[in-house]
């Protein structure tokens, strides 16, 4: 809080950790992971450099808090969609293959794009990814192992990777329900 003889604030350690989090979010998302700086994010966040480096030793260790709520936020919307689905053969590989397509029809791949796209350069990022992708087709290995749903859900990236790329991938809706249609074939077929 502001006071007319400086700056103080409360300790609130749980308020100023989501304010980082939540600005170096926004500010991937307005300017590019780039804009994502220490000093950017404490000014956006109303924190000094050292509050910064209390909760966040580095740059990195903030960017790794945010992709981790990113993955998260997909956990909580797979297993919603999962649960909602009656068919449990193949109900993860339609999950994924729903989520990639509602995350393209939101702009340029929806609010979180700067940071996902980012994991492509970003070795840590992608180690997270290949991690949180590992523990998931182990959770599902009962219901969606196969190189059916393996072609599925590169397909499924692919059709990700064209939206961020700004490729048009053709008719998203008839895409999808091909692919849709591709998880429910019998187990070990693929033709």
């Amino acid at each position: 809080m502001s006071t007319a003889g400086g700056y103080t604030r409360a300790k609130q350690p749980e308020r100023v950790r989501r304010a980082l989090l939540d600005e170096a979010a926004r500010l991937a998302v307005e300017q590019g992971l780039a804009a994502v700086t220490v000093q950017a994010v404490a000014d956006a966040a109303g924190v000094t450099k050292g509050g910064f480096i209390h909760h966040f030793p580095s740059k990195q260790a903030l960017i790794d808090a945010v992709f981790a709520e990113l993955l998260d936020t997909i956990d909580r919307d797979l297993d919603e969609r999962i649960a909602a689905d009656p068919e449990p053969n193949g109900a993860f590989t339609r999950a994924y293959v729903e989520a990639v397509f509602h995350i393209g029809t939101d702009a340029a791949g929806g609010p979180w794009a700067p940071l996902s796209i980012s994991m492509l350069t970003d070795a840590g990022l992608r180690a997270l990814w290949a991690r949180w992708l590992k523990a998931r087709l182990a959770r599902h290995e009962a219901t969606d192992s196969g190189l059916d749903l393996a072609v599925v859900r590169l397909a499924a990236d692919g059709v990700w990777l064209a939206d961020m790329s700004g490729i048009p991938s053709g008719n998203d809706a008839r895409l999808r329900d091909h692919l849709l249609v591709a998880t429910r074939r019998p187990r070990g077929t693929t033709g």
